[in-house]
């Protein structure tokens, strides 16, 4: 097996680097805050443990070998990677930084993440955020096996080794053809929704046990035959009138107000019909500290949306 252990310390890379930039064992010394027989100690120590010539030794300026020359090459390389390091590890203590892989809901994601990767890049630009998106649940799964640092999914969450982070509360519209009965209302109540058919998407999505839960209370019928896979699928079928449905204030922003015409849109309940929104990531991961501020930085991007009531 090959032995990976160095010979040689990155002070004595540095004590070489300073050699080389001053062409002085006592300003290099000075240069180190170390004494001059000392640095020259070290020098002649990486010349043995290299098994080559690095300083020509005479009067006059110090000069390196070309092998000298060449070691010191690498050597700042060396110095500049250790550097690096440092200033990732205090960068992520003290704030965001590094690569950061995020899972996010088909519901949310596409909706939300293009304004918050904006921000992100100008206020934290040394962070790096890789982004997936998935059904809820396959997000969860995912999550646990170590495939996403975090996700952004519509809580709550189920899981003992999971912490979340509310981040904000999204209103959900009642979507209807442009033609139906009830686009007559600035807003929708409850007992409205009685023996209407109400879209869906599939169980996958947390939306799905909501608006459930909403049918069973208002006496609407859920449809089983036609369950969505996206919210786009779902404003399409409510165009054929195949039924109500509701969207996520988001997508409504993003995908019908000023740009689609095939559906209308009300408030129900009075926005007070809503999802709530946060970032869910293991109690393990040791990177908590990183993970509240970007859910602050998510709240600070919620903020341009009056639609959304931001939590946290």
């Amino acid at each position: 097996m090959r032995n990976t252990s160095l010979p040689f310390t990155l002070r004595q890379l540095r004590y070489l680097a300073a050699l080389e930039d001053t062409r002085h064992f006592r300003e290099a010394a000075e240069a180190c805050g170390i004494s001059q027989p000392s640095l020259s100690v070290q020098i002649k120590s990486l010349e043995d443990s290299l098994g080559l010539t690095l300083v020509e030794r005479g009067r006059g300026p110090v000069r390196l070998t070309q092998a000298g020359r060449e070691v010191t090459r690498r050597a700042r390389e060396i110095l500049d990677a250790g550097q690096g390091i440092l200033d990732l590890s205090a960068t992520l203590q003290s704030g965001l930084g590094g690569t950061l892989r995020m899972g996010t809901s088909t519901t949310l994601g596409p909706y939300l993440m293009p304004h918050v990767v904006g921000d992100l890049h100008r206020t934290h630009p040394d962070l790096r955020l890789y982004i997936r998106e998935n059904a809820p649940r396959d997000l969860v799964r995912e999550l646990n096996d170590g495939t996403h640092d975090l996700i952004l999914t519509q809580l709550p969450v189920q899981g003992a080794r999971l912490t979340s982070a509310r981040l904000f509360r999204e209103p959900l519209g009642l979507a209807m053809p442009i033609d139906h009965a009830l686009t007559a209302k600035g807003n929708i109540d409850g007992p409205e929704l009685a023996d209407q058919t109400i879209l869906s998407l599939s169980p996958a999505y947390a939306l799905h046990d909501q608006i459930s839960a909403l049918c069973v209370e208002t006496g609407a019928h859920m449809s089983r035959d036609y369950e969505g896979t996206s919210l786009d699928a779902l404003r399409q079928m409510v165009a054929l009138d195949m039924g109500l449905t509701f969207l996520p204030a988001l997508y409504v922003r993003s995908e019908i107000e000023g740009r689609a015409n095939d559906v209308v849109v009300r408030p129900f309940r009075g926005r007070r019909f809503s999802r709530s929104i946060g970032l869910v990531w293991r109690s393990s991961s040791g990177a908590a500290p990183a993970f509240e501020r970007l859910a602050s930085a998510i709240r600070d991007t919620a903020r341009r949306f009056p639609e959304l009531v931001l939590e946290g």
